[in-house]
């Protein structure tokens, strides 16, 4: 049996974990983390309490390095689901993990559909030297773009030098019009608006013709088959996985 602390537990997101945790056969949840009104108000805490072999987060971008850090440097395995992490601070739980010998699972998506989009979208960028991201998200999501946006934008510019190919000199009469320039000139525009759960549409562009691949998030429950899929592969190889798309 998996000894699952979840953080942010009062949280949708954590509420769901706990629900699909609790509907497993192979684990069960030994602590509830939350500041506000949880079983335990810090990870500490519950780590001077029960025994926890993975520690699942989704709290909040401001928090989560700091988590992360802490689980790392006291073997605790951690599954991230919280997104706002850096490049660099990716880069500096890679190298604890590796040191710790504890495994960090990070994943900007956890469904299999956003991650099949991203895929896609990768496979597209060899094809096209044109390409935007739209991201659409709820407006209580605090950081931007999201961090589906940034792997997919990762992945795409690891197939296609420049996805901005016969682009004019632009001028911006409003600054940001043209959303944010990341990776190899691919744009990605970010929206927060009541209404939405989590949307992301990748448009590709040629002479004559569009491609548009788009993924829809409508019911949180679509994430927890790669949450648990992401615990079970963390506690037992206890290495660093960035996306989900690693263990499928």
């Amino acid at each position: 049996m998996i000894n699952i602390a979840v953080c942010g537990a009062n949280g949708k997101m954590g509420q769901q974990v706990i629900k699909a945790v609790n509907e497993a056969d192979d684990m069960t949840v030994v602590a509830r983390i939350d500041i506000n009104n949880g079983e335990f108000a810090t990870i500490k805490d519950a780590k001077n309490s029960v025994n926890i072999d993975v520690l699942v987060d989704f709290t909040q971008p401001k928090s989560i390095y700091e988590n992360a850090l802490y689980c790392l440097n006291n073997n605790i395995n951690i599954v991230i689901g919280t997104t706002g992490l850096s490049d660099e601070q990716i880069d500096e739980l890679e190298k604890l993990s590796g040191k710790q010998n504890t495994g960090c699972f990070i994943a900007p998506n956890f469904s299999t559909g956003a991650v099949l989009m991203m895929k896609f979208a990768q496979i597209a960028a060899k094809y096209f030297n044109n390409a935007e991201i739209i991201e659409l998200h709820h407006n209580q999501k605090k950081d931007a773009p999201s961090g589906t946006a940034i792997k997919t934008a990762q992945l795409m510019a690891g197939v296609n030098d420049n996805l901005a190919a016969g682009n004019c000199v632009e001028t911006e009469t409003i600054n940001g019009a043209r959303g944010a320039n990341s990776y190899n000139n691919i744009h990605i525009h970010s929206v927060r608006m009541p209404g939405f759960m989590a949307s992301q549409e990748v448009i590709f562009g040629s002479n004559g013709q569009t491609l548009k691949i788009r993924h829809d998030s409508t019911d949180r429950e679509c994430y927890m088959d790669g949450v648990l899929r992401a615990v079970r592969y963390t506690n037992e190889h206890k290495i660093f996985v960035y996306g989900l798309d690693n263990i499928l």
